[in-house]
């Protein structure tokens, strides 16, 4: 068996007009640096630049990509907990969208 060094990337960028952007990628520099750069078409082209606020490793793409759809559909609340490290907050803000 070959170990692989290699590590998937989620991520939360703060756009110039202080909104979130989730993404992930295998070379997390190499991404950001697409980004600022604007050759990332869409959201983070026209609202350059951008800054890495929060990041996880993750074993395989799928576990990376499966992170950054359920970090998208979470309220700017939660991201911030998210970024700020939280997890108390983090946990009131899911109990309250579930409504319970």
């Amino acid at each position: 068996m070959v170990k692989r060094d290699m590590a998937f990337h989620a991520y939360l960028l703060r756009c110039s007009d202080g909104s979130f952007y989730a993404g992930h990628a295998e070379d997390l520099e190499i991404r950001i640096a697409q980004h600022q750069q604007g050759l990332i078409g869409g959201y983070t082209a026209v609202r350059r630049p951008v800054v890495l606020v929060w990041t996880d490793n993750f074993v395989t793409r799928e576990e990376a990509l499966a992170a950054e759809r359920r970090i998208k559909g979470w309220s700017r609340a939660k991201k911030q907990a998210l970024i700020d490290g939280d997890w108390e907050r983090l946990k009131l803000l899911a109990r309250s969208r579930q409504g319970g």
